[in-house]
């Protein structure tokens, strides 16, 4: 049963299989069973941390994942600390890395951690919550304190880890800096005592330094917990923004239904465990459903994952949308307006008319004129419902035309 602050704590065997519900792994398992028997006994929450670096605004169903297991933790009665990580993400995450990640400025990082403190409450329980930025305790550190950090793990260690020693056997750099990111992130646990740290299946080496480094500063080494890697919407890569495959759980009610509506159906019983939010009966009979019906299956899911993140009005909104689009074939009632002027120069104007492929750049449906050569080659545009796969194609500069990408994307260009 879910506890309020103050109250009591449900017996260990429950809690244990809440825990290990859709998780890939406990390090040590057995304790975690003892930090909770001692937390049932002393009345005293666990301290349950995970950290994420703002290295992008948005965070997406992948990172809802293990958002959703510290809710799970909040609702068993324990405390979590959201790690802003505004300070590591300054270096940046080398796992599964096969280069030097690109750092950011500090005004990029304070910006997307911005939007992390707003879509966080979208999982997270703001009573059972605390925001807390590394910057507070990473920034202050002089150089004896990193020293000391740094004399606690050692070239060979950091090497055991898998992208670190392949880089090393095929000669390609590893910097210092890549080396200093475990350490930097296992000293988050020791600043706040941690009792138990999440995170996905590839951070497993991170988080087992910091059962290391505890000890060394004191401290009872934490529990790790791995979570599985949801896959985004093309069904291979694990999500991510940069490869455009997310959900975004800040995204509008129509794109999250669109987007779940256009996964693989082998990704259904998945997404369903990872990402529906169903309790443990009807998650049987969902995925069961999926695999008999998985075009009714998928609806489902999709009204599932905007209903906790919009509501249920807002679910229901979201499909009769893509019904509108998808099924009934019609163009969207609030498409943005990009207006242009008819005879600038950078549209490619000749004879009165512009190419589509500059248009595409100038309304924000491609990224530049070499996603739009792509984009025309590949079938993925039209212009007022009719495909265009010419990139030399042109469209009068009069009036105004609807461009479309792909299945949900769209903008009315007006000439003015």
């Amino acid at each position: 049963m879910p506890t309020q602050p103050g109250a009591s704590f449900p017996p260990v065997n429950e809690q244990m299989d809440e825990i290990r519900r859709d998780t890939l792994e406990i390090v040590p398992e057995e304790e975690l069973a003892r930090k909770l028997e001692r937390s049932l006994k002393a009345g005293k929450p666990l301290v349950v941390k995970q950290g994420f670096d703002p290295t992008r605004p948005d965070l997406h169903l992948g990172h809802a994942v293990s958002l959703r297991k510290l809710r799970t933790f909040q609702e068993l009665g324990h405390d979590v600390v959201f790690v802003m990580g505004d300070y590591t993400a300054l270096v940046g995450d080398p796992s599964g890395r096969s280069d030097l990640r690109p750092q950011l400025s500090e005004e990029e990082v304070r910006e997307n951690g911005r939007t992390y403190a707003e879509q966080v409450w979208k999982v997270l329980d703001p009573a059972r919550t605390r925001i807390e930025h590394n910057s507070q305790w990473l920034a202050p550190m002089q150089m004896k304190d990193i020293l000391r950090l740094t004399a606690h793990y050692t070239v060979a260690r950091m090497l055991e880890r898998d992208d670190f020693e392949k880089r090393y056997r095929e000669g390609r750099p590893i910097s210092i800096v890549e080396f200093m990111y475990p350490l930097m992130q296992a000293y988050d646990s020791v600043a706040l005592n941690a009792d138990v740290e999440l995170g996905g299946s590839d951070q497993k080496f991170n988080l087992l330094v910091a059962r290391d480094l505890q000890p060394r500063y004191g401290q009872e080494p934490q529990v790790c917990l791995l979570m599985p890697l949801l896959r985004g919407t093309d069904g291979v890569h694990k999500m991510s923004k940069s490869l455009d495959n997310y959900v975004g759980i800040g995204d509008a009610p129509e794109q999250q239904f669109g987007r779940t509506m256009s996964i693989p159906d082998e990704l259904l019983e998945e997404w369903y465990r990872l990402a529906g939010g169903l309790p443990s009966a009807e998650l049987e009979r969902a995925v069961d459903e999926a695999k008999r019906e998985p075009y009714r299956a998928k609806r489902r899911l999709g009204r599932l994952i905007v209903e906790q993140y919009h509501g249920a009005d807002a679910a229901r909104q979201a499909e009769e949308a893509f019904d509108a689009l998808f099924k009934r074939h019609e163009i969207p009632d609030d498409l943005p307006v990009v207006e242009v002027v008819a005879g600038d120069p950078e549209l490619g104007v000749q004879d009165g008319q512009v190419l589509v492929m500059k248009l595409l750049v100038r309304a924000g449906l491609v990224a530049s004129g070499a996603d739009a050569q792509r984009q025309l080659q590949q079938g993925a545009v039209s212009v007022d419902g009719q495909k265009v796969a010419d990139r030399s194609a042109r469209v009068p500069a009069t009036g105004e035309v609807v461009l479309q990408r792909g299945k949900r994307h769209f903008a009315r260009v007006r000439f003015v």
